[in-house]
């Protein structure tokens, strides 16, 4: 059975998303007032919220993590909870966890072990754990907020590095270290779903304080702003951080002779690391002995002079890492000016040379690449979560094309900005080889029920074309004018797709659905084809066909006998009122020797009809 059974419902209202096919417990959502048709979240909407203090004494020889959790949870939803769920995940790594991602037999673990659960200072024992869910019995009731206190510690993973895990002696980045309070919401109630390595994540918005205890030898870099650089940096350094902030270049912060020198941190055995971060959906840590730190400042909002500092942090070993600064820094100075044209929502990001390509709010692990254009592509990719999934809070779970789609399409604006040899193509290919077969599905498809190679064409390419190709019907004005409002109304809460279709229909002022349906949620593959040519009152046309079910634009390369060339360009607006065929003037007199049908980011899965060469010229 396709997944698209899973959405033949229709919400039956005069709204202008009518024609959308629409699941029952998304229909009661609406029906609810939690979300709204015109794209902002209902008169009811709500979403809980939690306060953490995480303690964490971490040592890098042993891996072994011991933390202390302090929760305060809100229950601001109507219902009444019968419990609280939580996710440990790294219980992706226990022995005989649910996993779609492989391990090495030596990283398999304990897993978290929890030592001490109080609720409201009330010691339970009634917790029960089952792979990477946690449920603790507790009566919540709507408005009331619930106290727990939990004290836990596991190893991290030396290899098998699935986002987490010890890089090499003397560097790890350390990710979903501490118990936290799954999603509660409207559409599903708690996110039972179990964390199996593939899918990514869903997070409410917290406020988090968190202290990293480390050797005395150690520098911590974690989400959120640190307040006790004096307790732990000698002051050149903090000088030096502060001029990072404030500069355009590029100030060396921590460098390897520096830290052989012990001319970095304050002579401790063992120092604690402190940051805080509000209205957040996650909190992480990385640490280092040997790693060199580069800051530079970025103005992100030219209205009031706000500024981002961007570090960049790696083994001086990775010669190709010394360029990452740079593209890091471009990459969050053309967010917030060219594309998605938003000041960048956070103070400060941290890459760091790691063993993956993940995202974290204001951290980026990503793994060194020596090719050039690879490495500015995974550095701008990176980045841009920032503004999908973290400020907008997206369930990438269930969506993953809403954050994944958006980082893709980023990646292939931004890349060129930083180098113009760039032609990004990432997953053009691969969406025009599977389109129309089996394992291609419509987009909607929950992520959860997807393998990998429907789940990369659905996360990646094909969404980000999708937005690609709204961007090019509507222009740079209007587009923008719709995101923003998108953006307006979802940042800091949880958004799910119609309230993106909704919100882009009443931002533009354009009734999008007709490209929606087709595009997002129907079978079909992109397939246009080169017809004939034929002259009406001295006048020459060229018929182009669309012989598959998806809309794309049409890119129409015309070559002269002369030599000369003229490109044709037409939007996805030909496609609106269900035609499958127009017909394109092609100017001038000259004789036409050959026609190809061609752009870089549009797919076509038969390409063998795109090429007309003519040997009568007309």
């Amino acid at each position: 059975m396709r997944l698209i059974l899973l959405f033949l419902f229709v919400f039956a209202t005069g709204n202008s998303f009518a024609q959308l096919p629409m699941a029952k417990n998304i229909r009661k959502a609406y029906s609810n007032g939690t979300r709204s048709t015109d794209g902002k979240p209902g008169k009811n909407y709500w979403q809980n919220w939690a306060g953490y203090d995480l303690l964490v004494n971490f040592n890098p020889v042993t891996l072994l993590l011991n933390g202390k959790a302090q929760i305060s949870y809100k229950n601001n939803s109507p219902d009444t909870l019968s419990y609280v769920l939580f996710k440990l995940y790294p219980n992706f790594y226990q022995a005989g966890s649910i996993r779609m991602a492989s391990i090495k037999p030596e990283d398999v673990s304990e897993g978290v072990q929890v030592t001490s659960i109080k609720v409201n200072d009330a010691e339970t024992k009634k917790f029960k754990i089952q792979n990477t869910n946690m449920e603790v019995p507790t009566r919540v009731m709507p408005g009331q907020t619930v106290h727990f206190d939990i004290e836990y510690h596991y190893t991290l993973n030396k290899t098998s590095h699935v986002r987490t895990g010890e890089i090499e002696p003397g560097a790890d980045f350390i990710a979903y270290f501490f118990p936290r309070i799954a999603v509660y919401d409207d559409i599903d109630g708690w996110n039972q779903n179990p964390y199996i390595g593939t899918q990514e994540f869903y997070n409410d918005f917290c406020d988090f304080n968190l202290e990293v205890t480390v050797p005395g030898e150690y520098l911590v870099w974690a989400t959120g702003d640190q307040t006790n650089l004096s307790q732990v940096y000698k002051p050149e350094v903090i000088e030096r951080i502060n001029e990072a902030t404030l500069s355009d270049g590029y100030v060396t912060v921590v460098d390897a002779a520096q830290l052989k020198q012990n001319r970095v941190t304050l002579p401790d055995s063992l120092l604690t690391w402190k940051f805080t971060a509000k209205h957040i959906s996650d909190v992480v840590f990385a640490v280092s002995d040997h790693y060199t730190w580069i800051s530079s400042g970025v103005l992100v909002d030219s209205s009031n002079g706000r500024r981002t500092r961007v570090d960049a942090v790696y083994n001086p070993k990775h010669k190709d890492y010394e360029l990452v600064p740079y593209d890091a820094h471009k990459t969050v100075y053309f967010m917030s000016h060219q594309f998605p044209k938003w000041p960048f929502p956070f103070s400060h990001i941290t890459i760091f040379d790691g063993l993956d390509q993940m995202e974290y709010p204001m951290m980026v692990n990503d793994n060194p690449l020596a090719d050039r254009a690879e490495s500015i592509e995974l550095t701008d990719h990176e980045i841009f979560h920032s503004m999908f999934p973290f400020y907008m809070g997206i369930n990438e779970t269930k969506y993953s094309w809403m954050d994944e789609g958006w980082a893709t399409i980023g990646e292939w604006l931004i890349s060129p900005m930083i180098d113009s040899s760039i032609v990004d193509l990432y997953g053009v290919a691969r969406y025009a080889n599977d389109a129309g077969s089996e394992l291609d599905l419509p987009i909607v498809s929950l992520t959860t029920q997807q393998n990998m190679g429907s789940m990369f064409v659905n996360s990646y390419p094909k969404p980000a074309m999708g937005y690609l190709f709204v961007k090019d019907m509507l222009d740079d004005s209007l587009f923008f004018k719709g995101l923003h409002y998108y953006i307006e109304q979802w940042n800091g809460k949880h958004p799910i797709p119609f309230d993106f279709f909704n919100c882009m229909n009443v931002g533009t002022g354009r009734n999008m659905d007709w490209f929606w349906k087709r595009w997002f949620f129907e079978d079909g593959e992109p397939d246009l084809a080169i017809g004939k040519i034929t002259v009406k009152n001295k006048r020459r046309y060229v018929t182009v066909l669309m012989k598959g079910a998806k809309p794309v634009p049409v890119d129409m390369n015309v070559e002269f006998a002369d030599g000369s060339s003229l490109n044709i360009h037409r939007s996805i607006a030909v496609w609106e009122n269900g035609a499958n065929e127009i017909s394109l003037p092609v100017p001038g007199t000259k004789p036409i020797r050959k026609m190809v049908l061609a752009a870089s980011h549009t797919p076509d899965s038969n390409p063998g009809d795109n090429v007309l060469v003519i040997s009568k010229l007309p």
